[in-house]
Parts: structure tokens; sequence; C-alpha cells
């Protein structure tokens, strides 16, 4: 921690290139608490410490529908204390050039891979009836801004040029739509922080393609090549940091007893992906936590051990390349812009600051009408 402390007091000195606290937006296709909802536990944390100042909270289809993710989205920023502070702005609802008779002829083709197809897996909800409460019941004043996701993140970055983050750990649809609609804010985005791609180890929902530039290619290929400052944190770093039962066991079963973000985190991944095998029945049993590697990123660029620069094309054709990641070292095609690839990072110290921000109390704002309990 004393490392971390010592690169946010250079950061914040002026004339440094991330000067702080750093204006984030966090694009998320949210969940209650595995690796989008961890991420968002520890951006409020760093929130209420100055590290960052969370603008809002954008959200896009992935790994739930839209009115799920939003849903699970308000309860989170009010658990956490931010709902007074904090907006949940609701994004696209489906990719772009995609749709269910797409995905089922492509899976038929190609079953490669660990199947994983987020909101595709499910029916789309009707309304709210058809939404799941997390285990802390739904949210009970916060609701959606009437502004939308898009008209947000254009917002936000003309009225701070160069000074917004956009974090993207979801499908990049929404930063697509903003970027495409009003491509006057492209000079002035300050960065993009993305998780996403895997650009030379194999994919995840299929054999070539990760989860979230599978979901919408094209979207990912538009952010690609964008002239902007882009990070990639890709399954590449992701598969390289594996969160163990040691770690799990401090932010699930923490020694003061259960608080209420322990009990979320233990039943959103103490059981595994299938329920049953997962920390809570196999010592063995290991994961990544893919969103939490970008948000530490972010704010600690020094924990990248291995940052490399290459040209990044997405893959887009019907078929196994839909999604994949392209990486050029050198002689890359036309209209294709460079980024930075996380390949490696500072295994100990990510988790000596993973597990700090997610054992801290919540809510870690007071609201208007009085925070509720912890225990």
């Amino acid at each position: 921690m004393r490392r971390l402390l010592a690169l946010l007091l250079v950061l914040a000195m002026p004339g440094t290139a991330l000067a702080l606290p750093q204006k984030v937006i966090i694009d998320s296709d949210f969940n209650t608490m595995d690796d989008d909802g961890q991420a968002l536990a520890m951006a409020a944390q760093l929130d209420a410490d100055g590290t960052l100042s969370l603008l809002g909270v954008t959200v896009v289809s992935g790994n739930q529908w839209l009115q799920q993710e939003v849903s699970d989205a308000l309860r989170a920023v009010e658990r956490l204390g931010l709902a007074d502070r904090v907006g949940v702005y609701a994004g696209a609802n489906h990719p772009l050039g995609r749709d269910a008779e797409w995905v089922r002829r492509e899976r038929e083709e190609d079953p490669s891979g660990d199947g994983y197809l987020g909101a595709w897996s499910v029916p789309e909800p009707r309304s709210g009836a058809d939404l799941k409460a997390p285990p802390d019941g739904f949210a009970i004043q916060a609701s959606p801004r009437e502004e939308s996701a898009v008209e947000f993140i254009v917002r936000q970055v003309k009225a701070n040029p160069g000074e917004v983050t956009l974090l993207a750990i979801g499908p990049l649809t929404n930063i697509a739509l903003a970027t495409r609609r009003h491509p006057e804010i492209i000079p002035m985005i300050g960065r993009l922080v993305i998780m996403g791609g895997a650009v030379d180890v194999p994919g995840n929902t299929t054999g070539r393609a990760e989860f979230n530039w599978w979901f919408d290619p094209e979207a990912a290929k538009a952010v690609m090549r964008l002239p902007v400052t882009k990070v990639l944190v890709p399954l590449d770093v992701t598969n390289t940091v594996q969160m163990t039962k040691t770690v799990y066991d401090r932010i699930a079963h923490p020694a003061g007893g259960p608080t209420v973000l322990s009990r979320l985190y233990r039943a959103a991944i103490g059981w595994g992906f299938d329920g049953r095998n997962g920390f809570e029945t196999d010592p063995r049993y290991h994961r990544s936590i893919w969103a939490t590697l970008a948000l530490a990123y972010l704010i600690d660029p020094s924990l990248a051990i291995r940052p490399e620069e290459e040209w990044i094309d997405v893959g887009t054709a019907f078929g196994q390349d839909d999604g994949r990641s392209i990486g050029y070292r050198e002689n890359p095609p036309p209209g294709l812009e460079k980024a930075i690839i996380v390949r490696q990072f500072d295994n100990e110290r990510f988790f000596g600051l993973y597990t700090d921000l997610l054992t801290r109390p919540i809510p870690v704002f007071q609201t208007a009408n009085g925070a509720p309990s912890t225990k």
C-alpha cells in the first residue's frame, strides 16, 4: 500500500498525466457481486478516499439483459451509499448487428469455448415482474436517471475535456454509439481502460473470442479504431491473476464476522459457476476476476509489469473468428490505432489492494435518508 500511496501522490502533482482525483465513468454489464459488482464496490471506496471521482455508472447488456443489470446496479449504489451522488444510466439493450438467430446459428457452427452466452442464455425481461432481486432485495429509493448512457457519456466528456476516463468492463456498445453519434467528443476523451479481448491466448465464450468482444464485435472494432489513448486488459493477463481460496476467505469470511458485502460476495462466487463446485467446497478452486484488474490499473498503472503497444483489430464476420482479437506488433492494416496491452500484473500487490478495498465498511457515504445497516 505504501508504494500505491506514493504513486498516487506523484500522480497528484501538477503536470502529471493522471491528475487526481481522476474523473471516471464505469461502463458495465453489471452484476451484483461478481467481477463488475466487485469493481463498483472497490470504486466506491476509492471515491470516498479521494483517489477518483466516480461520475456515474452506465449500463449495457452483456452478462444480463439491460433491465436486470440496471435493477442490480441501482441496488448496488444504494447499498454502497452512492445513490445521492452517483447516477445509474441505462444504455444499449442489444448489440450492433447481432440478434438471437445469429447467435444460435453461429453456436451451431462453432461450439468451441465454454459456451457462456450471458444475456442470450435467458429470456429478455418484459416488465419489472420478470426481474430477480439481489439477495438483499431490490433498490428501495434509487431509480435510473432520465438521461441515457450515451447522452451522459457525451455530456460529461464535453464538460470535462481530456479529464474523463471511461472504464469499460462490458461490451463496448455504449461507447461505440456515443462516439458514432457525437464524433466531436473523440479528441476530448481522456482515456479508455478496457477489460476485453484475448490477443495471444484462446477466448473463453468461443475458442477465439473473449465474451465482451464476442457479445458486440462491431462495437469493439469501432472503439479499438478510435484515435484515443486506450489500455486493454485482456484475457492474456486476467488468466494469470487467479484468485485462490486464501484470498476468497479474507473477503467472504472476515475476522469480524459477516457483513452485507461478504454475504453477497459469498453468494455470488462461493459455489463456482455451476453452483456446486467453488471455494466453499474445493480448497483448490481458483478463478479469474476480470473487471477488477482494469479498475486496479486505472488507479495504479505500475501494477502492469508488462505493458506493450500493439495495433488491435476485431473480427466481425460470421463464424469462428467473430469477436476475435487480432494483434499487430508491426505493419498494421490501414485504419488501426495503437493500444497499450497489459500482459502481466504484480499479483501480490493487486490482491493486497483488492482485499483491502473489498473489506472496508459500507456504505461509504451517509445517504440523505440515513445509511442502511452494514451488518
